[in-house]
């Protein structure tokens, strides 16, 4: 073999090793100066559904009609176990006139509380006396950190006139005063509270993960410290330039994706990190000069690199069709990491280990035969046994018992796939927070002492062009609602009419948005019945439950164009890869199974062993595309390998020694990828550690079963097949023909 292509040359020559560490130096240098971080740019109230969604259509409708009522409510509940005393009525009395009078930052409005009669206050407390809410109104476009500061506020003038502080009064502290703020307001600062506080810690955890396996797997601190050098390098790159585009307002960026990309960038960064070494130290093995060991490597790998890169970025990417903004925003933070990653991996990490050359592998440094004599002998000791290469037990196996392992892999992940059909989802982001953060808190002292529905009302609005209507009636009748308020005119439209209506269960069930097409088919019905036409265009429903519902909608929307897309575009660089549409369609199929396999011991784990009772709704397309495209990357390396050795052996001896050659980096590459996502599932937030349980048992599975077993045995299975129609067809026939020493 040639000592090397020009670009390995390039990147990890004599000289050239050193620019290539300057320039990312440099470059990661410069960006941080010039640009903001990522985390920096944070919108973390971004619009998710676009406006020509009904419930963002009927939001901007009661905007301007009702603009009074208008903004984002904070409920304030107050709780004393023993009773609310006279005095502490008084002093919640005083504190809606202190903020009407001095609004706290944000605030738009506040229910004076102080002009009502002591009679109309006791009819605001629940039946026992012992808890009153306290509705105060922010303004709709405030930010978390906004909305933060203004409750920052409100807690100020709260121990100003109580002379303590009773948001920080235990939640069954017995006898005292207690308060949490839950509500929209209230669950938006927890929610970004618990993002916010899961950044730091997050990466922390999987950096020190990443290291711990590293070092179990590979026992080398040099080699360790490699991965984590090129992501490092690869984060400082992606950070400042996710930055500027925010800056620009390219991209809108938040808590979420940064704390998933952080976990995908270490965990698939080091993947492609790990094919590149493991590449090197086979070579090292049989070549003594450690130059031409890493122009081998390059020339080696950077295939299988780039084109798992490729298919990563080309999969997220695909989220740029979603509707959904939280899908949507996705997208080009997750491509670009991982498009800056397969480039460290090709150009840092070959520069790394020409740099550390065999000293990387320390203490257990490969060396060829001739080495490992000569340095004998300098020592005085006997000359060692030749190294042999240790057959792979898994490849004499799906070599030659194709169709036991075939059959057995299939029962197992269609068992396991199954169970997919039972999974139940929410959208309820209240019940993805622990049980003591206030926003929570709060919610269940309202649901036991009022109606849940009181948390976030719907108001559905309707224009009867100046017709009497029964809707009112209509809506009271209906067994999922406990009130109804009085009917409320537009401003400046007399004939639109307006009701606030409370559910009596969870607002943020699926049970309850199940019933917003119900409440939109009454109030056609009632306008309907009144003689109005164009009904379909005269009703609106505003509120946390209809948007939920149009969440839902577009979700299942998004999932039906981006899951084909992304199986298409998959297929379509596989096809371009290997040239063999049998392959293609196998490797595709392994890996939807595969998926389906992962959500349903997903949902076992979730389900049947932590007890939650559904999933929340965006997790299965999240998982989707990760798992499709990571998965990929695994049968992309091991096909590589099969593929090349196929050139000079039969095809049964190729998968034999392409199982062995891939078997150890693929699992240790799936075991750090699984474990980065494992870390997930440490963090207070339910979406997250869902998605981080089902990620993980994927990466298991393709790990573990489709890459070793699946996979292999049926290119076993097809033989010369495997290639149709592609260019090694013929060789592989004529070498079938012609016995084979290997064998």
């Amino acid at each position: 073999m040639q000592e090397g292509s020009g670009y390995g040359r390039f990147v990890a020559g004599k000289r050239s090793k050193w620019v290539t560490l300057l320039v990312w130096i440099i470059i990661a240098v410069v960006l941080g100066m010039v640009w903001p971080a990522v985390n920096q740019r944070e919108t973390n109230n971004a619009q998710d559904l676009s406006d020509s969604k009904p419930s963002v259509q009927a939001a901007a409708l009661a905007k301007k009609e009702f603009p009074g009522g208008e903004g984002l409510p904070a409920l304030i509940v107050w709780r004393n176990s023993a009773g609310l005393t006279e005095d502490q009525i008084q002093q919640i009395q005083a504190l809606t006139e202190r903020l009407d009078q001095d609004p706290v930052e944000q605030q738009q409005s506040v229910v004076p509380l102080y002009q009502l009669p002591p009679q109309a206050i006791k009819g605001q407390l629940s039946e026992d006396g012992s808890t009153i809410v306290m509705p105060l109104f922010f303004n709709k476009d405030a930010d978390s950190e906004q909305l933060k500061a203004g409750v920052e506020g409100l807690e100020e003038k709260t121990k100003a006139i109580f002379g303590m502080n009773p948001f920080d009064t235990a939640i069954d502290t017995e006898g005292k005063l207690i308060a949490r703020v839950t509500g929209p307001v209230g669950i938006s600062i927890d929610a970004n509270g618990l993002f916010s506080s899961a950044d730091v810690s997050l990466l922390i955890a999987t950096v020190v993960l990443v290291l711990v396996l590293l070092l179990l797997i590979y026992r080398s601190p040099v080699l360790a410290i490699i991965p984590i050098i090129a992501v490092g390098f690869a984060y400082m790159v992606t950070s400042p330039i996710l930055g500027f585009m925010a800056d620009q307002g390219w991209i809108t960026v938040d808590a979420q994706s940064i704390s998933i990309m952080t976990v995908l960038l270490f965990g698939a960064g080091t993947d492609y990190c790990l094919f590149m070494i493991s590449r090197y130290r086979q070579i090292l093995y049989h070549e003594p000069d450690k130059k031409k060991a890493i122009f081998q490597a390059i020339t080696g790998s950077s295939g299988a690199i780039a084109m798992s890169g490729f298919t990563v970025v080309a999969a997220l990417l695909v989220l740029l069709l979603a509707e959904y903004g939280a899908y949507h925003r996705f997208a080009v933070p997750f491509s670009l990491s991982i498009f800056i990653m397969f480039i460290a991996s090709l150009t840092l990490v070959p520069a790394l280990l020409a740099i550390f050359g065999r000293g990387s592998f320390y203490p257990f440094v490969p060396r060829t035969h001739e080495m490992e004599v000569e340095r004998a002998k300098k020592k005085g000791k006997p000359a060692p046994a030749p190294r042999k290469v240790r057959e792979s037990w898994i490849g004499r196996i799906v070599t030659t018992k194709p169709w036991t392992v075939l059959a057995i892999t299939v029962v197992l992940l269609g068992g396991l796939a199954a169970f997919s059909t039972q999974v139940k989802f929410t959208y309820d982001l209240l019940s993805s927070f622990p049980e003591n953060v206030p926003s929570r808190e709060g919610f269940k002292v309202i649901g036991e002492q009022f109606s849940q529905g009181e948390l976030a009302p719907v108001k559905v609005i309707v224009d009867a062009g100046g017709k009497e209507t029964d809707l009112k009636a209509r809506l009271e009748s209906l067994d999922y609602i406990s009130k109804v308020g009085d009917a409320q005119q537009g401003a400046e439209n007399a004939n639109i009419t307006a009701y606030d209506v409370e559910f009596n269960l969870n607002p943020y069930s699926i049970e309850a948005m199940q019933h917003i097409p119900d409440l939109r088919a009454t109030a056609e019905t009632a306008l309907k019945d009144a003689g109005v036409t164009n009904v379909d265009q005269q009703v609106w429903i505003d509120g946390q439950t209809a948007e939920q519902y149009d969440i839902e909608v577009t979700g299942e929307r998004d999932a039906k164009i981006i899951i084909p897309v992304v199986i298409g575009m998959i297929t379509l660089l596989l096809l371009l890869y290997l040239r063999s549409v049998v392959a293609t369609a196998y490797l595709i199929a392994t890996v939807v199974l595969s998926y389906f396999s992962a959500l349903g011991l997903g949902w076992i784990i979730i389900h049947y062993g932590l007890g939650a009772e559904a999933i929340q709704g965006a997790i299965p397309l999240y998982s989707f595309v990760f798992l499709v495209a990571l998965g990929e990357d695994y049968n992309i390396f091991m096909i590589s390998s099969i593929w090349q050795k196929r050139k000079t052996m039969p095809l049964r001896q190729a998968i034999k020694e392409g199982v062995g050659e891939t078997g150890s980096v693929i699992t240790s590459a799936g075991l750090i990828l699984a474990g980065t996502f494992a870390v997930l599932a440490t963090l207070p937030i339910q979406v997250l550690v869902q998605f981080g349980i089902i990620t993980a048992v994927g990466v298991m599975l393709d790990t573990f079963l489709v890459r070793p077993f699946m996979v292999p045995a049926i290119t076993a299975l097809l033989g010369k097949w495997a290639f149709w129609p592609g260019k090694y067809t013929e060789i592989a026939e004529k070498q079938e023909k012609t016995p084979s020493r290997s064998l």
